[in-house]
């Protein structure tokens, strides 16, 4: 199903449910009428396409939740008191999910909708505001990544080879798994690339397969462990073909299995491994390796920090074989160094060894020398007139 038809039919329910308020699905239509409107105007449309869907679809769980948090009563009476006891409620873990856990990402529901445009449209935006004066993300500052050696024993335990390739190509290319999972045959080119002379594909990432807020762009991998997986599956597909015959609840489910199996965990507070981890353990790991933070930015589809530079990356596009040469150039380094390393080790054997003859000549020739003397002290004694 696409975004546009999931919208369409989750919006008509919401706004039709017997079990919702009258009222608050009055202010409901009339936030998703501004809304349509507000994206089809900020990105210049004629028709909404699927990342518009994709973004409305967002707000109808949403919506949903903060309307069950109120007990469906009607927005445009709430006061300060049923404002700050929700608020509380949410944030001090007594208000919870329907699986009895505490709400994550309060984002979504506190700036967006409670201190937004469907709480203005109730008339209670600014007294939602002033409730929650204090209010903060909990994402604000949140650091959460795995290296490449968790990631490498997570593989290690994946089974389905379709499994492998989508989370080799999270975590090779960084994009997140809704685009990744929109991937068809004819978006990838393979080639050999020039300064390491190692086979690489290049990944077509369209704009319309993305969030709104990222660059379409074309990638190249940095794993031959992609290009293999890559190789193995194109054998069999069409060039229009999807690559994934599943979607992102069967991928999450995949890599859940792993990451119990494997006791993986985030750095550096122990956080569940999940797939949007991948796109940040990326950039880490880039940065680890010598990428620069533009290189980095580029590459998650964000404009690189320096605005003076964006017109010379529009105009010529930023240099994707530096860094790449210089994650090859890291690697080859790490085996010159064990290669000198080796060799040092083999040289002080054979100077060990060499000695050990020396001393070993030079023992036998004493040897012989002791001999020589005794055998002509015996000669000695026995020439000797006898007394």
């Amino acid at each position: 199903m696409t975004f546009k038809n999931q919208y369409e039919v989750a919006k008509k329910k919401l706004l039709t449910e017997p079990g919702i308020c009258k009222q608050n699905q009055v202010i409901f239509a009339r936030f998703f009428e501004y809304l349509e409107y507000k994206l089809k105007r900020l990105n210049r449309l004629a028709e909404l396409d699927e990342a518009s869907h994709k973004t409305l679809s967002f707000y109808i769980s949403r919506l949903r939740t903060v309307n069950r948090w109120f007990e469906n009563k009607p927005w445009v009476d709430l006061t300060k008191e049923n404002i700050k006891e929700v608020y509380d409620g949410v944030e001090d873990g007594k208000i919870r999910t329907k699986n009895d856990k505490i709400y994550r990402g309060t984002e979504a529901y506190f700036r967006r909708i409670m201190r937004g445009k469907p709480f203005e449209l109730a008339g209670k935006r600014e007294l939602a505001r002033s409730v929650m004066e204090f209010y903060q993300p909990r994402t604000q500052g949140d650091v959460r990544f795995i290296r490449e050696e968790t990631f490498r024993e997570i593989m290690g335990v994946v089974n389905k080879t379709e499994h492998k390739v989508l989370l080799w190509l999270a975590w090779d290319i960084g994009e997140n798994g809704h685009s990744l999972l929109q991937l068809r045959k004819r978006d990838f080119s393979r080639q050999v690339n020039r300064e390491t002379g190692q086979a690489e594909y290049t990944v077509n990432l369209r704009r319309e397969i993305l969030k709104r807020s990222r660059t379409p762009r074309a990638e190249t991998t940095n794993y031959s462990e992609t290009v293999q997986l890559l190789d193995a599956i194109f054998a069999q597909m069409t060039d229009d073909q999807l690559l994934f015959g599943f979607g992102h609840r069967m991928a999450a489910k995949a890599l859940e299995r792993a990451v119990r199996i494997t006791n993986a965990t985030c750095l550096p507070a122990g956080q569940k491994v999940t797939l949007k981890d991948l796109r940040s353990s990326m950039a880490c790991d880039l940065l680890r390796k010598g990428w620069t933070t533009d290189e980095v930015n580029y590459r998650l589809g964000h404009k690189p920090s320096s605005r003076e530079i964006d017109k010379y990356v529009s105009w010529l596009a930023l240099d994707q074989r530096k860094p790449k040469k210089r994650m090859f150039d890291s690697s080859l380094e790490v085996v010159q160094n064990e290669l000198e390393e080796a060799k040092r080790r083999e040289k002080l054997t054979a100077d060990r060894l060499k000695r050990l003859q020396e001393d070993n000549e030079q023992m036998q020739g004493d040897v012989a020398e002791t001999k020589r003397l005794f055998v002509e002290l015996q000669e000695a004694i026995a020439s000797r007139p006898p007394a």
